[in-house]
């Protein structure tokens, strides 16, 4: 087009009158013709030389070369930017446009906007607005980035305080006799804001990738609420990632267990999380976020089988352990166990030290099996879990009767009644470490769920079931695993947690939701436990001045046997429910006597999302949810057969609130 205009230009220059001085000075390149042309006299009054008239058509003839030739560089640079998108759009596996419909993209260096132009004309291109919508990826060296997450304000009511941010330690609500019963909790905060990068490339017949997700529900050692509300940025997901087109999938790094449900297929980022703002969920569902490698094999998007191997630990629980003590006659102490499972986290490795329940010292990672399918109407799995669980033992030798002399020569006999276990390997009072060693325990379980929408998926009813020995952890809740017998040896714990819930969207704006979801941890109760105390009495010689006598040296060792294990009907549960003075300043009471190992802890909960603002720039969000949470625990009768069993409840009631802005 631009040289069509050029040819007619000149000619018409050729064919209509002379221009008028002023006019060619001007650079005004139309042609008069509208009335004949009359002959230009100068101020004299004489015709103008013929001359002239050719010296000024050739200047004009100069300009519109020239021109011309600014326009075929302008014609070049159109053609290199539609080379540029021409290789974009075939990286990203699309058909590259036509020289007519190419699209010209102009980033703003200042906010990365972008705006779009169809032409050959470069400054038509530059000339037209900005386009509302934006792209949601940034490419970058042939792989697209995709950011997201969400900026939240969130609140948090209880009404028996458990000293807890809006990620709920279901375990945690307090029995009646712990002062927090006596209080209730409202606490503030942003650290649930989410920041996630999702990094994809293709190379052939694959897709390569990676994922990182962070928020701020980390605590650091200055963390508080008095001032700066300071907390520290976390890892909750970073993975990377190989998709075949043959229906492959490797993925390994922390990522969601494989034993959490998914809401299509077996995939990454589909994840069936409740949505409920409380971020530990709810009672009764089963997840984790740890180490993963995970191959899934896809079958026409109808049918998949995963395999994972992930990260394993081991959690502990009940009481009445066995154990040794030594008071020698300086007043020094020697402590031990028949037993030991986890330690303390080393700062020097990155774990971390102040981690009250330490780290296991695993045998074997966990393995996890999964099938899923989706038929066309629903969602269904299946799926399997195998842990192994190991810890080291110490045999304990009987302690029995013994004769001997003290400094003066005068005989003694030191007492000791009962036996710490059945290990009568010497003849020592402690726990023997030469005669230690490992032992190890298989457990594991099942679980199944299902996700069916009915009305146009305008409502969606799902429940998910889980049972087994030895996977307390995997339950929002977390319940413990395991307990210790009096040989020291571990006793797996027969647990369970289901969640079934409803979850409506009447329109794209609202969702509704409601859960009830409940854990169990069975009952694994022993009696034999034996606390071993050893107090060593110093020499007093005699004072004949004073009529003091000597005393001699005497080892006294004191045996007591109790029941334990977890849940035992012996436990004594006496003042769970009986409030007591603060143990130290400014911190709550903790209660009386109360065993309080956890039978079943239940949640209800209803909420709604309400999405007012969707955009191009972003989403804008708010939320309620209501929870309804009851603890029981195990009856135990104080070693009372006589009495009835105390079985100590606790109830809490909890509000919270959500204000988000999601990125686009």
């Amino acid at each position: 087009m631009g040289r069509m205009l050029s040819a007619l230009l000149i000619g018409s220059l050729l064919v209509c009158a002379p221009l008028r001085a002023d006019d060619s000075n001007s650079g005004d390149a139309a042609a008069k013709t509208a009335t004949p042309a009359k002959t230009e006299t100068n101020n004299s009054g004489a015709a103008k030389p013929a001359t002239d008239y050719r010296e000024e058509i050739e200047e004009l003839r100069q300009m519109m070369r020239e021109q011309a030739q600014q326009m075929a560089e302008q014609q070049k640079q159109l053609e290199l930017l539609r080379a540029q998108l021409a290789a974009t759009h075939s990286s990203a596996a699309s058909p590259a446009p036509s020289a007519e419909t190419a699209t010209v993209h102009v980033v703003n260096g200042d906010m990365g906007a972008v705006r779009s132009a169809s032409g050959p004309s470069a400054a038509a291109a530059q000339d037209k607005p900005k386009s509302e919508d934006s792209p949601a990826s940034i490419r970058y060296k042939g792989i697209t980035i995709t950011p997201g997450g969400f900026f939240a304000a969130e609140t948090v009511y209880r009404t028996r305080a458990i000293s807890a941010d809006d990620n709920t330690p279901f375990t945690s609500t307090p029995f009646n006799g712990n002062s927090l019963s006596k209080v209730s909790e409202m606490n503030f905060g942003g650290r649930q804001s989410r920041v996630s990068a999702l990094l994809e490339g293709n190379i052939g017949t694959a897709k390569i990738g990676g994922y990182f997700e962070a928020d701020f529900q980390g605590a650091g050692t200055t963390s508080n609420n008095r001032q700066s509300n300071s907390y520290v940025f976390r890892q909750r997901q970073a993975f990377a990632q190989v998709a075949l087109n043959s229906g492959w999938t490797f993925t390994g790094g922390q990522q969601w267990s494989l034993a959490t449900e998914t809401r299509k297929g077996i995939l990454n980022r589909q994840e069936a999380t409740p949505l409920v703002v409380d971020h530990q969920y709810n009672v009764g569902f089963t997840w984790a976020r740890q180490y993963g490698f995970r191959v899934v094999k896809n079958f026409d998007d109808k049918f998949a089988l995963a395999f994972s191997v992930e990260g394993p630990q081991t959690t502990i629980g009940g009481r009445g352990f066995t154990s040794y003590s030594n008071t020698s006659a300086t007043g020094v102490v020697t402590a031990a166990q028949n037993f030991f499972l986890n330690a303390p986290g080393n700062s020097g490795g990155l774990y971390n030290a102040f981690d009250a329940t330490g780290y296991t010292a695993n045998k074997a990672p966990d393995f996890i099996l999964k099938a899923a399918l989706d038929p066309g109407w629903g969602h269904y799995e299946l799926f399997g879990i195998v842990s192994e669980f190991r810890n080291r033992i110490y045999p304990c030798a009987l302690n029995t009767p013994t004769a001997g002399t003290n400094a003066a020569g005068t005989a003694v006999t030191q007492y000791t009644a009962g036996a710490q276990v059945t290990c009568a390997q010497s003849a020592a009072t402690s726990p023997n470490a030469a005669g230690a060693f490992n032992d190890s325990r298989t457990g594991g379980g099942a679980g199944a769920s299902a996700r069916v929408p009915f009305f146009a998926k305008k409502l969606e009813l799902n429940s998910k079931f889980t049972a087994g020995s030895g996977i307390g952890r995997y339950g929002s809740a977390q319940l413990p695993d395991a307990t210790a017998r009096p040989d020291g040896t571990l006793a797996l714990l027969k647990s369970a947690q289901w969640l079934s819930g409803a979850e409506i969207h009447p329109n794209p704006k609202l969702d509704l939701y409601a859960y009830f979801g409940q854990e169990y941890a069975g009952r694994a109760a022993y009696t034999g436990y034996t606390t071993v105390r050893i107090t060593n009495t110093p020499f007093i010689p005699a004072v004949a001045a004073t009529g003091q006598p000597f005393y001699p040296s005497v080892t006294n060792i004191a045996v007591t046997t109790t029941a334990g294990g977890y849940g035992s009907p012996f436990a004594n549960n006496s003042l769970c429910s009986t409030e007591t003075t603060p143990a130290a300043t400014g911190t709550p009471g903790t209660g009386g006597a109360c065993a309080g190992d956890i039978r079943a802890i239940s949640e209800a909960s209803i909420g709604f999302w309400h999405k007012f603002y969707n955009s191009p720039k972003g989403g804008l969000r708010w939320g309620v949810q209501y929870s309804y949470l009851t603890k029981s625990a195990w009856s135990g009768n104080n070693n009372t057969p006589a009495n009835a069993g105390i079985s100590p409840k606790a109830v809490n009631n909890m509000v919270f609130l959500s204000f988000r802005y999601y990125l686009p």
